[in-house]
């Protein structure tokens, strides 16, 4: 429980930070980024919950709970990315930007950690599923920083496709946890070389 509290807190406040700045610079790889993180945090809601009964299979569901919410955020990336291709906006405060990228990597790095730890510690595959999820969440973050360097350099274009990169790793991620959740049990050991 308080592994995922903790990890709630800080995406919280990271989402808190990026919606501010997106609404300074509309890019659309910082929402898509931004939808993640919300959804990120949102999924310590039902492994709280799984934790706090003390129940197996309320875990299982859980886990399978924190694949479809990964998988929603890929879905409305997704669309807002096709959107932004097929009507391109000029982006603004590009600094702030880059510095959304940095906030995005920090927060989701700080609970992928304490996610891990606690995963380990007590063999739950969806804590480590989420753990790992949230740890390319931090590199898909530095999507952001490389969408305001490319379009500091005069290539508008380079928010949409960057959006869409990031979508495409959201679908990886998808597909990697939906793995780890279903064919490891809560309670089993979890090798390292798996993820």
């Amino acid at each position: 429980m308080k592994a995922v509290s903790i990890s709630l807190a800080v995406l919280g406040i990271t989402a808190g930070a990026q919606v501010a700045i997106f609404t300074l610079s509309g890019s659309v790889a910082l929402l898509a980024d931004l939808i993640h993180n919300v959804g990120d945090a949102l999924t310590a809601v039902p492994l709280g919950i799984a934790f706090f009964l003390r129940s197996v299979r309320g875990e299982k569901l859980a886990g399978l709970a924190v694949v479809l919410v990964i998988f929603a955020s890929a879905c409305v990336a997704l669309y807002e990315t096709v959107q932004r291709l097929i009507h391109p906006q000029h982006l603004s405060h590009l600094w702030v930007l880059a510095a959304a990228g940095v906030i995005g990597f920090v927060g989701n790095e700080i609970a992928a950690q304490v996610r891990l730890r606690a995963g380990k510690r007590l063999s739950s595959p969806a804590l480590i599923a989420d753990g790992n999820h949230a740890r390319v969440d931090g590199l898909v973050s530095l999507g952001v920083v490389a969408s305001a360097i490319v379009v500091s350099l005069g290539a508008q274009i380079g928010d949409p496709i960057v959006g869409l990169a990031i979508t495409l790793v959201i679908l990886r991620i998808t597909w990697q946890s939906w793995r780890t959740v279903t064919t490891t049990d809560p309670g089993e050991m979890i090798e390292p070389h798996e993820h």
